[in-house]
């Protein structure tokens, strides 16, 4: 990680504790499971300074893997690859977004993925703002392939640690995210970026 790309993920993570997208508590997770902390990664992406930080962070970790656009699962990715094909052009490497839909649409084309792609075959990233059990980043990964297209690297803003990222590894996939949760419950930046 860069020194500035470093300053930039310290910097998401208090504006994620100020805006209140990370709360600390007892809380139930849609998938039932128990929680020390709550993430809602909206709070962060939809947030214009928190946009400009996922944008530019990310960024790196995408030219360095050499991917040709990034897309990720409605709803959770929507703002995060906007803020990095926004970062892309402001830094002169334009790099198209994608969004992949929850089921392809039932009218016009039937289409499942959304958003300018690039040629088939070409390697592209997958992001979402948090990884749980990577339910939804298969989702878009599994969606992203059928369509002919190779993932070459999978991102999320929060690592949770339960099981996600460690399935997305297994898989054959990199794997990286700017947060992650420590087994206190605890989130901090991440190592692996």
């Amino acid at each position: 990680m860069t020194t500035d790309q470093g300053k930039m993920v310290n910097r998401l993570l208090e504006l994620a504790l100020e805006r209140g997208a990370i709360r600390y508590g007892d809380f139930t997770l849609s998938s039932g499971r128990k929680s020390t902390y709550y993430f809602d990664g909206r709070l962060l992406s939809l947030d214009p300074e928190g946009a400009y930080l996922l944008g530019h962070a990310l960024l790196p970790l995408l030219t360095d893997a050499g991917v040709s656009a990034v897309g990720g699962p409605t709803l959770g990715a929507d703002p995060i690859v906007t803020a990095v094909a926004t970062a892309s052009w402001q830094q002169g490497i334009p790099m198209p977004a994608f969004i992949v839909r929850k089921e392809a649409k039932g009218y016009g084309m039937g289409q499942m993925i959304e958003g300018p792609l690039p040629s088939a075959g070409a390697s592209v990233a997958i992001v979402d703002d948090a990884c749980t059990t990577g339910g939804s980043l298969f989702h878009a990964i599994d969606a992203t392939e059928e369509a002919g297209y190779k993932v070459g690297l999978v991102l999320a803003a929060l690592d949770r640690n339960e099981g996600g990222s460690d399935a997305i590894r297994k898989r054959g996939y990199r794997f990286a995210s700017l947060l992650t949760a420590g087994a206190d419950g605890r989130i901090r930046p991440s190592d692996e970026v």
